[in-house]
């Protein structure tokens, strides 16, 4: 782990409306694609149970209906109404692609809790979908999309809101995006994915736009479910110990940071898969049982799959596809066997956000250990825009007034001060004299706080924190892209594309 660590920095989100992260810098992100996409179709000696490396590489991008010889750049997200920090991820895929005369992917995230599906914007906002149970399902691709009544809501919510904001938000352009999808799609991850990339197309921006969940049910994805759960207990060991590492270089004492082990006794061991059953809409953290030294895992009525690590690949996929369709189950990835799936199977180049980012260096040795070859690089991004009428205005600093009243506190009584703390030092300690002179000492600081300089302070004090309350939503990093007027994204899409020239 340390000289894979090495090449990592501390990325910060910026702290000014307008710029970007770019992790590495540009000119390195094109080489590094370029020698990915080199070292990986090249990968024979590692094998996913027992297929070369670059065998299943090639039937997966295959399956995506990519040409293998093309660059693969890609980045995704989880399906809710991204911030511009995540938006700024589709401005950088687009950005190499165009250098590299490559393709872009953003893979939309249906498998995950839904989340972020509110509407927000400073001093209010409303929810996207008016289905009750959206926030309760296992996950996003059980939530339906917006009744054409509460999008009409949602719409009229908006014009209310934006009327004194000076400029137009592209978020109409969404919900509009979105109506006219509403009578042909099932459920919300696909209305949100399919609306938000034609936003974007209107923008400039040019990508492939995919849902998630399809992959699960493709052959090289199963080939490489299959592989992880006919070696479960080698692999959680790989897979804690990479967690083990980045914990102590790091300094993490939490155990359940950036994410919990897999739980491993000797009957049974935690695979980093959920199980959905597609029949209930439920899930559980998947776990295969040792039964005669070969793992199994039960489906319904006493059913079971048996792992052979010692089987034909594709055989091993197929089999696994077949009884998962007779069993209404699905296997889906969590998070980080979900990168482990794209970084190594599908992309040239994988963008992150920070937090991604962070996280992947876990997979990072993870791969080094397990499959045996050299993590493929990726890139992290993301930037800050601001609700446009914060931009300009000089934020409230909290802290530097409370600095300036503590100082200002016990500066009110002079040397007076001075002489009480000497006074206290030089009586023994637990005494009764030493503590009516600490009392003497503090009744005096409150009696000083009546005196204008603090009452002044206060004053100041109080208005900005009245100020700083009202500004909080100004700075929110996290409200909808689209909440943006269009001349804002077109000009963060501009900054990424110089930073590729």
């Amino acid at each position: 782990m340390p000289e894979i660590a090495e090449r990592y920095v501390r990325w910060k989100a910026p702290s000014e409306d307008g710029e970007l992260l770019i992790w590495p810098a540009p000119a390195e992100v094109i080489s590094e694609t370029r020698e990915n996409a080199r070292r990986l179709a090249s990968e024979t000696t590692a094998r996913i149970h027992g297929i070369p490396f670059n065998e299943v590489r090639s039937k997966m991008r295959a399956w995506l209906g990519h040409d293998d010889a093309q660059p693969l750049i890609a980045t995704g997200h989880q399906a809710e109404l991204h911030h511009p920090g995540v938006w700024a991820k589709n401005a950088f895929i687009d950005a190499t692609a165009r250098k590299l005369e490559g393709r872009a992917f953003h893979f939309s995230v249906d498998t995950d809790e839904p989340k972020h599906l509110q509407l927000r914007w400073p001093g209010g906002g409303i929810t996207l979908t008016d289905d009750s149970t959206a926030m309760r399902g296992a996950w996003s691709e059980l939530v339906q999309p917006p009744s054409a009544a509460h999008l009409k809501d949602v719409e009229t919510a908006l014009a209310q809101a934006s009327a004194g904001w000076g400029f137009v938000p592209m978020a109409f352009d969404f919900l509009r995006a979105l109506r006219r999808r509403l009578l042909n799609s099932s459920t919300l991850p696909v209305v949100l994915s399919d609306s938000l990339q034609e936003l974007d197309w209107e923008l400039g921006l040019r990508y492939d736009a995919m849902i998630a969940s399809p992959l699960w049910s493709a052959e090289p994805y199963l080939l490489f479910a299959h592989h992880v759960l006919a070696r479960a207990g080698a692999f959680a060991v790989d897979y804690n110990t990479a967690l083990a590492e980045f914990r102590h270089h790091n300094k993490i004492r939490d155990p359940g940071r950036p994410m919990p082990d897999l739980r491993v006794d000797p009957s049974a061991c935690e695979v980093p898969f959920w199980l959905d059953s597609l029949s209930t809409g439920s899930r559980k953290r998947a776990s295969v049982r040792n039964v005669n030294g070969k793992f199994v895992l039960d489906g319904s009525e006493g059913t079971v799959f048996e792992f052979h690590a010692s089987a034909d690949g594709w055989e091993a996929a197929a089999s696994l596809s077949r009884w998962l369709r007779m069993q209404n189950l699905r296997l889906s990835p969590r998070a980080l066997t979900l990168t482990a799936v794209l970084r190594l199977l599908v992309a040239d180049q994988f963008v992150h956000g920070i937090g991604g980012g962070q996280y992947d260096q876990v997979l990072d040795a993870l791969t080094a250990r397990h499959f045996k070859i050299e993590p493929p690089r990726f890139a992290v991004t993301t930037a800050t825009l601001f609700f446009p009428q914060a931009v300009g205005m000089t934020r409230a600093c909290l802290p530097c007034l409370q600095q300036e009243g503590h100082r200002l506190k016990h500066n009110l009584l002079g040397d007076g001060k001075r002489q009480l703390l000497d006074q206290i030092a030089s009586l023994p300690r637990r005494s009764r004299q030493r503590g009516e002179v600490f009392q003497q000492m503090h009744q005096q600081l409150n009696q000083s706080l009546a005196r204008p300089e603090f009452a002044d302070w206060k004053s100041r004090f109080d208005d900005a924190s009245r100020l700083a309350t009202e500004e909080r939503a100004l700075f929110d990093r996290e409200l909808f892209y689209a909440i943006q007027p269009r001349e804002r994204l077109l000009g963060l899409i501009d900054r990424y594309r110089e930073r590729f020239q």
